[in-house]
């Protein structure tokens, strides 16, 4: 995993993606505000919707400068819209680092097949460019929505562990 790549300007039918500006921090907020879509999300010890935007948008900069992977905005191909964020992350789970496919999507915008359309470039992404032989996506054991995603995109329920202090499924589909 040393010498990957990791690009943006990926394109599905519907969206394309690029790394995330501090611009972003503001529209990212208002999801952090959201109380519904963000359950399941972790607080990282942050207080409010902006100081957990600042610290979210900086680690996932902080992620590309140094190679690993990083969340990306999705964006409407038709609409120029941000519509949330997609992408491959380097996770340490039971000791082990893994490559996980996270995803968000605003609410305003659930329901309407743009998480498994993302999550399928970027798994896509990852196998095409042999960044693993399988990748994960760690769910929040009561998040529904989220394990359907991935069960549309392949990846099957295997253990259950704690991550961040939050009790999870570890999702996994196998470079086929």
């Amino acid at each position: 995993m040393e010498n990957y790549i990791y690009e943006d300007k990926l394109e599905s039918e519907r969206l394309i993606t690029r790394k995330l500006i501090y611009d972003d921090r503001k529209i990212w907020c208002n999801f952090l505000s959201d109380k519904e879509a963000v359950e399941f999300f972790p607080d990282f010890g942050e207080k409010s919707a902006e100081e957990r935007a600042l610290y979210w948008i900086d680690k996932q900069m902080g992620r590309y400068a140094e190679n690993r992977y990083g969340l990306q905005a999705l964006i409407n191909k038709q609409t120029n819209e941000f519509i949330g964020q997609c992408g491959l992350l380097l996770q340490e789970v039971n000791g082990k680092t893994e490559v996980e496919v996270g995803y968000h999507i605003f609410k305003k915008y659930w329901g309407q097949g743009y998480a498994p359309e993302a999550a399928k470039l970027f798994l896509n992404y990852g196998f095409k460019n042999d960044q693993a032989t399988s990748i994960i996506s760690i769910i929040h054991t009561k998040n529904k929505k989220s394990q359907r995603v991935a069960e549309k995109n392949g990846l099957i329920r295997g253990e259950e562990a704690t991550w961040m202090e939050l009790p999870v499924f570890i999702y996994r589909i196998n470079k086929e």
